[in-house]
């Protein structure tokens, strides 16, 4: 197989996929390294396609031509706990937490993938973060960090946020 079919291959199964696949499971599937996936990955992200790098492996961005409802909420928390509780309510109100971003004075805007719709996916996520010590973005700025997310529509948007807000951790001006 050339380098061509193989990038063709690893587009048409993300494609496929609803959900993420790591570069190793890719790996595999070619029989190459995984520093060869994520070589291919990006060089096809270069050449304008919209792979997404999340922390439970690569998956498309899909635009399915429906409206989607994107907001973003800036919120503050202090430590795991209220991390994982911020991102219950979330989810609970039916909202995929599309990423985290914070404003770093040094290094300007940092933003990461999270692709967050259960919380099954949130129990993975505080996993990974707790089992590699990892500190939350947020460490950076004291605990602010905004999310983007896409809400089903504007009564589940209003009651999340209206929940945040009651816990504390809806910046003020929300």
């Amino acid at each position: 197989m050339t380098t061509d079919e193989r990038r063709k291959a690893i587009i048409k199964i993300l494609k496929d996929q609803e959900e993420p696949i790591t570069g190793t499971a890719l790996a595999k599937e070619f029989k190459v390294s995984r520093q060869v996936i994520v070589q291919d990955i990006a060089v096809m992200r270069a050449q304008g396609e919209n792979i997404l790098a999340t922390s439970n492996g690569y998956m498309m961005i899909k635009f399915d031509g429906k409206n989607k409802n994107i907001k973003t909420i800036i919120c503050r928390h202090k430590g795991y706990a209220h991390m994982e509780e911020e991102l219950k309510i979330m989810v609970d109100m039916g909202a995929k937490v599309l990423d985290v971003i914070v404003e770093h004075p040094i290094y300007g805007e940092i933003r990461s993938s999270l692709m967050i719709t259960s919380r099954m996916d949130i129990e993975e996520f505080m996993e990974k973060v707790k089992e590699n010590d990892a500190a939350p973005l947020a460490s950076l700025t004291g605990g602010d960090h905004v999310h983007t997310v896409e809400v089903p529509n504007n009564r589940a948007y209003e009651k999340m946020i209206k929940a945040l807000k009651e816990k504390g951790y809806l910046v003020k001006g929300e």
